[in-house]
């Protein structure tokens, strides 16, 4: 075991697929291209974590193993267990996997998904293999746009599906499309999650706090060389440059929006 480590990077997927569709092409990472990337992790001298298992060692202030690192998957699509999971067992590599419950195939599903989905078999069976399923809400919404009551449901739902379908409720939460607010961080915090992660596109770190720990997109643009590096925290600023451009551009629009909200009778 070492020390607690200042920061640790958090890896966010979403799709891994041969042929993804139109709506998560950017986001999607090619199967092999999911495996090289373990590799890179394994060959490195990484050790995955849950996300659960990091918040409890942070909060705890209990030391980590060597290289720590999270392999998180975000929505739920089949490729999670159809391409994931097999990669993730040749090297015994755990992950945590937030599900959109409303997305899934099956009892739940309110339409609104961008490609094919887990059904609940497939997400037992992905719990079953040692991978952590959190809560991702239950329609994909932004979550800082809703309504009190919108956003109670959103979350609530999600964790009493999850929890029915499991058998155990999700301890982890990620928001959706990473937004948050402290009224969102409040509520989740509130109804039983114990930690929640954005994205950011930087190195996760003790000090966010457990409610606001940050990620770094893999997309299909991701090459292996460039995986290396930001796995290791380095070149982060050009890598992820213009994904801060357009947070900053969109954060002003998303104030705009809570405003009028705030200020609109009966919301």
């Amino acid at each position: 075991m070492s020390e607690l480590p200042p920061v640790v990077p958090i890896l966010m997927y979403h799709a891994v697929t041969v042929a993804p569709t139109p709506a998560v092409r950017e986001l999607s990472v090619p199967p092999e291209a999911f495996a090289a990337q373990l590799a890179v992790l394994a060959d490195g001298g990484f050790t995955p974590l849950t996300t659960a298992a990091l918040a409890a060692a942070w909060r705890g202030g209990r030391p980590l193993p060597p290289k720590p690192v999270l392999i998180t998957f975000d929505d739920g699509y089949e490729g999670v267990y159809r391409h994931a999971l097999p990669a993730l067992a040749r090297h015994g590599f755990p992950a945590t996997l937030f599900v959109s419950t409303g997305w899934l195939r099956g009892p739940y599903d309110t339409g609104g998904a961008l490609d094919t989905m887990l059904d609940w078999d497939q997400v037992r069976k992905l719990a079953a293999a040692g991978v952590e399923i959190g809560g991702h809400s239950h329609s994909h919404p932004q979550l800082d746009g809703l309504g009190d009551a919108l956003l109670r449901h959103e979350v609530l739902r999600c964790k009493e599906i999850i929890a029915e379908q499991i058998g155990a409720p999700p301890e982890s939460f990620a928001y959706p499309y990473g937004y948050s607010s402290r009224r969102v961080r409040q509520t989740v915090r509130g109804l039983g999650f114990r930690q929640a992660l954005a994205v950011g596109n930087a190195l996760a770190a003790r000090r966010q706090g457990p409610y606001a720990l940050t990620r770094l997109t893999v997309r299909r643009r991701t090459d292996t060389e460039e995986f290396a590096r930001i796995v290791e925290g380095r070149g982060l600023v050009r890598a992820f440059a213009r994904d801060r451009v357009l947070t900053k551009g969109y954060a002003v629009v998303r104030r705009s929006r809570q405003a009028v909200r705030l200020c609109t009778p009966g919301r």
